[in-house]
C-alpha cells in the first residue's frame, strides 16, 4: 500500500513478466535504475529522548525502530527513502518510504515540514529540484485537498505511459533522499508509532505486547489508518471464546479460502505472484496445527480489518490480508518475496 491512502505501486510495477523487459537484438538496452538510498540508520538522524523512552517499552529501541522502517520500506518503495510514483492509483503522487501521497494529504505535512526546516528554503529547494521545486512547494501543492492548478501540472509531468517523467522523477528522489526529508520521515514515523503503542494497548488490554504484534500493528496502521472499534472487537471475541473446538480449524480455513477466492477474482491487485504459494503453505500450517492461539486470534483480526478495505472499492483487500498473515505466521509470499516455509 502506498503509506496511509493505499498505494500499491510496488507491487504492480513488479507484476510485469521479465519477458517484457527484453529488448530487441541489436538494440540498446535500457539503463539500469539509478541506485537508490536504502531506509536505515544514519547516524545524523535523530530520535527525541522521549519518544525513545516511550518506544522502547514495547521493545522498540533505535536499532529496532530502524528495522522497523526498514520492513515498512520493502512493500511500499523496495526499502528505498523515496521510490516516487505517479498517479496510477489517483494518488497523484506517492513518495517516501512509507509512500506519503498527495491524494490522502499524506504527502503535504512532509514538504511543509521539510520547508519549515530550511534556514535558505529557496536555495535548498532551487539545489534539489530546480525543474519542479516551485511546482511542488507552491499552495496549491500544498492545499489539502490540492488545487487544480497543481493537479493540472502534475498530470503534465507524466509521461505518455501514465509515469512520472524523469525529471520530476529524479528530483523527487533526490528531496526524500536527502538528509533533512529522511529526517522528517522519520519524525513522521515516529509518531505513527507512538500511535500503534498507544492503539496496542487497547486492542490487546492485560496482554503481553510481543514482537509480532508490534509488526502487524505498524502494518495496519500504515495502511488502513486504525484499528477495529472496540465494539467490533468485543463482538469477535465473544464468538471465538463461544465457538466450539471442533469448529476452530475450520473457521480459520474458511478464511484462507476467502483470500484465496479473492485473489482469483477480476479486480485484486497485488497478488498475482503469490497466493497459489500462500494458500498451499498456509493450509499446510492449519492441517499440521502450526498455528498458536496468538497467530489465532491475530489473523481473524487481520481478517476483520482487511475486509473493510475500500482503496479503490476494495482492489487491495487480498493484498492487505496477505501481507498481514505473512507478519503473523512468518510464512507467506508478498510482492514475489517469499519467507518461511512448511513442510508436510
Amino acid at each position: 500500500m502506498r503509506g496511509a491512502g493505499w498505494g500499491i505501486g510496488l507491487a504492480v510495477l513488479l507484476a510485469a513478466s521479465p519477458a517484457m523487459a527484453q529488448t530487441t537484438p541489436g538494440a540498446t538496452p535500457p539503463p539500469a535504475p539509478a541506485p537508490c538510498r536504502q531506509v536505515g540508520d544514519v547516524p545524523v538522524l535523530v530520535i527525541d529522548a522521549d519518544s525513545a523512552a516511550r518506544l522502547g517499552a514495547i521493545g522498540l529501541d533505535r536499532a529496532a525502530i530502524f528495522a522497523q522502517m526498514h520492513e515498512t520500506s520493502i512493500p511500499e518503495t523496495s526499502g528505498c527513502w523515496a521510490d516516487p510514483t505517479g498517479n496510477f492509483d489517483g494518488q497523484l503522487i506517492s513518495v517516501g518510504m512509507s509512500q506519503w501521497n498527495f491524494g490522502t494529504g499524506s504527502l503535504q505535512p512532509l514538504l511543509k515540514a521539510w520547508k519549515k526546516g530550511q534556514r535558505r528554503f529557496g536555495h535548498a529547494r532551487k539545489a534539489l529540484m530546480p525543474a519542479y521545486g516551485r511546482t511542488l512547494f507552491s499552495r496549491d501543492c500544498l492545499a489539502v485537498p490540492v488545487k487544480g492548478k497543481c493537479r493540472a501540472r502534475i498530470l503534465a509531468a507524466h509521461g505518455p505511459d501514465g509515469k512520472l517523467n524523469p525529471v520530476i522523477r529524479g528530483e523527487l528522489a533526490a528531496l526524500f533522499e536527502s538528509d533533512g526529508m529522511m529526517q522528517v520521515q522519520l519524525d513522521a514515523y515516529l509518531v505513527l508509532l507512538e500511535g500503534v503503542r498507544q492503539d496496542l494497548l487497547r486492542v490487546f488490554p492485560g496482554q503481553p505486547i510481543t514482537p509480532r504484534k508490534v509488526r502487524w500493528a505498524v502494518d495496519t496502521k500504515v495502511q488502513q489508518g486504525g484499528f477495529p472499534l472496540d465494539e467490533d472487537l468485543a463482538r469477535l471475541r465473544r464468538k471465538l471464546a463461544a465457538m466450539p473446538e471442533g469448529e476452530r480449524w475450520d473457521r480459520l480455513a474458511a478464511i484462507f479460502q476467502w483470500y484465496g477466492a479473492l485473489a482469483r477474482s477480476i479486480d485484486q491487485d497485488g497478488v498475482q505472484r503469490d497466493w497459489t504459494w500462500n494458500v498451499d503453505r498456509w493450509r499446510c500450517m492449519l492441517e499440521t496445527r502450526r498455528i498458536d492461539p496468538e497467530q489465532y486470534e491475530m489473523l481473524h483480526l487481520t481478517f476483520l480489518r482487511s475486509r473493510t478495505a475500500i482503496g479503490n472499492s476494495g482492489r487491495w483487500q487480498a493484498l492487505t490480508f496477505e501481507r498481514r498473515a505473512k507478519i503473523i505466521l512468518g510464512v507467506g509470499s508478498v510482492a514475489g518475496k517469499t519467507d518461511g516455509e512448511c513442510l508436510r
